[in-house]
């Protein structure tokens, strides 16, 4: 039985699912892959394409079917006293506020979390619905509001402990040794076998609920894991390790990827004498041999005040001085978006088209209501859309991270970059594998398992007007909604990632492969200790965690960059209060609003 006096509802509720998943995909999953891209183990196309599968891949095919409808157990399904109508209005409200909080976030580069915001949401649309006496302030079995206030704050922490172990046991092992190409080579099976047991058992216990591995016995899930890691150290040593031994330690340049199958045979393979030695790419943050866009030098009429003739230990007298002086600091900013713009206007792609058609398009004086610029705003319609699309494809990720020259922020990332040490490319190279494994693994568990943030109301949203019933504890998930949120979260990834990616990654910490992987690693394993004890974590805030401990490795604060670390938790800790208040207002105002008719 459809509700259909409620079509309006679930249409508006469908629009607020989509866009939440969408924000996932530009907030939360963008700042899972900045690790990935800042080291330069992949490039941000790469991670679009990565993203997109293995997200598309964890959500549909081991993604929950199963959703938690009242979401973490903070409203008593009593709630709604039987009122289908009323619990897709809850719901669709708790969506809208939440979308739109991290919408906002994103838009300013501001981290957040979407899972915490749905879940504030929801308590504040419970505080609307049936009072604050009725929600879950306590700890409620790890399900209520003081267990995400805990999680809030433990996760980090631990999450930074881990990367550092793993980070610090790379760094004792292979970079301080005197030889430590050959000892990332040979080491190599060792870590592959660390890396892929927590990969293997975050698919397990975080990124595979319909499958129900978890609740195996303790020795089935051992063999499994020990197995997978066992077998892929096996692999590595293998196949991996003659194929890397040429790369690098023989520097043999008539070795291609595909002849890693011939496995030790390329020990063996004499190296071309008539040819120069192969190279392996070039990890630093800053390229030598490129200016990056948005890292580039002042023209030669300003002021040679640029971070490269600022040594660290008159940073905090030169920041001063360039903080003081802010409409230069706005003359910068504006310059070096005009040199991005201007390069993507000569592009003779999609992209160059839609911006050179915008530019000879002005809009004209006057409101936009008027006839002539609503003339003119069809007309730039189509290139505004694929300025939209497109324009994340051409960001330089690097060069934003790294900061304008010149500016406050450039000079503290100079600072940054200057208190980190720099490791040989062919002992990264080795690293760089690793940490595709771990990427893509930690994005197929987070498109299982963090698909549910946005289809669970959705789902619930979709179940009460198609029954014409309150919907229980759980409901039973459509495939094509987990299909239509994964690709919503493909889209949100593409098209708008690069707006956090840039304030994450390198912003943070100086990166490189060795040091990603660990941050990767670390935020799993942190990730799979909150989920045994059932309390509720961001996989973001983990991530942060782990790149602020990977960061301090470096056996100095002034290696990390604590003015952004402080901006990431003064937005962790908002988007509590802020996305409640949003959604009891509005389910207040709407509830309570003059109903007229019948």
């Amino acid at each position: 039985m459809f509700l259909h006096q409620y079509d309006y509802i679930f249409a508006i509720g469908t629009l607020f699912a989509m866009l939440d998943a969408y924000n996932n995909g530009a907030n939360d999953v963008a700042n899972s892959w900045a690790t990935s891209v800042s080291s330069r183990s992949i490039t941000y196309r790469q991670a679009m394409i990565l993203g997109t599968i293995f997200e598309f891949l964890g959500a549909v095919t081991v993604g929950a079917r199963t959703a938690d409808t009242i979401k973490n157990g903070i409203i008593p399904n009593t709630a709604f006293q039987g009122n289908a109508g009323v619990q897709m209005l809850a719901f669709t409200c708790a969506l809208a506020a939440a979308s739109s909080w991290v919408m906002w976030c994103t838009r300013h580069s501001a981290h957040v979390s979407s899972t915490y915001s749905l879940i504030s949401a929801v308590a504040g649309v419970g505080v609307a619905t049936v009072g604050a006496s009725q929600v879950q302030w306590g700890w409620n079995d790890g399900k209520g509001l003081g267990a995400i206030f805990a999680g809030l704050g433990m996760a980090p922490v631990i999450s930074g402990c881990f990367a550092s172990l793993i980070f610090l046991l790379i760094k004792f092992t292979v970079h301080t040794r005197k030889n430590p190409i050959r000892w990332a080579v040979w080491s190599a099976p060792f870590f592959f076998l660390v890396a892929a047991t927590i990969c293997t058992l975050s698919i397990v216990y975080k990124g595979s609920p319909n499958l129900g591995l978890s609740k195996r016995p303790p020795w089935y899930i051992a063999a499994v894991t020990m197995g997978t890691g066992g077998g892929v150290a096996i692999l590595s040593a293998i196949f991996f390790v003659p194929f890397l031994h040429s790369r690098v330690i023989k520097k043999d340049p008539s070795v291609k990827w595909w002849m890693i199958i011939q496995g030790p045979l390329l020990f063996n393979r004499p190296v071309p004498t008539d040819s120069e030695l192969a190279q392996v790419p070039n990890y630093a943050v800053i390229q030598e041999d490129s200016e990056p866009e948005l890292n580039n030098r002042l023209d030669e009429k300003e002021p040679k005040t640029g971070v490269a003739s600022i040594t660290p230990s008159s940073d905090e007298q030169s920041v001063d001085k360039l903080e003081a002086n802010q409409l230069s600091y706005r003359e910068l900013l504006a310059e070096s978006d005009a040199r991005h713009n201007a390069k993507l206007l000569k592009s003779r792609g999609p992209l160059g088209w839609g911006m050179r058609l915008l530019r000879d398009n002005p809009m004209g004086p006057g409101e936009i209501y008027e006839l002539r610029n609503m003339k003119q705003m069809a007309k730039r319609l189509p290139a505004v859309i694929t300025v939209g699309l497109l324009y994340g494809f051409h960001y330089d990720i690097h060069g934003a991270q790294s900061g304008i020259e010149g500016t406050p922020e450039g000079v503290r990332m100079k600072r940054v970059y200057a208190h980190a040490k720099k490791y040989p490319n062919e002992v990264e190279h080795t690293y760089s594998f690793i940490q595709i494994i771990t990427a893509c693994t930690a994005s197929f568990a987070h498109g299982a398992n963090d698909i549910g943030n946005s289809v669970g109301p959705w789902a619930a949203i979709y179940s009460a007007w198609s029954t014409g019933t309150p919907v229980a504890s759980k409901a039973p998930v459509p495939v094509w909604q987990l299909a239509v949120l994964a690709l919503c979260i493909s889209v949100g990834l593409c098209t708008y990632g690069y707006n956090i990616m840039k304030v994450m990654g390198n912003k943070i910490t100086y990166h490189s492969p060795s040091r990603g992987s660990s941050m990767e690693m670390g935020a799993a394993l942190t990730v799979l200790v909150f989920s045994q004890y059932s309390l509720p974590v961001s996989t973001s805030m983990c991530i942060t965690g782990a790149t602020v401990g990977v960061g301090l490795c470096n056996g100095t604060f002034k290696a990390v960059n604590f003015q952004r670390v402080g901006l990431l938790m003064l937005a962790w800790i908002m988007t509590i209060p802020i996305a409640g208040t949003i959604g009891g207002c509005l389910m207040g105002l709407v509830l309570n609003a003059p109903h007229f008719g019948a």
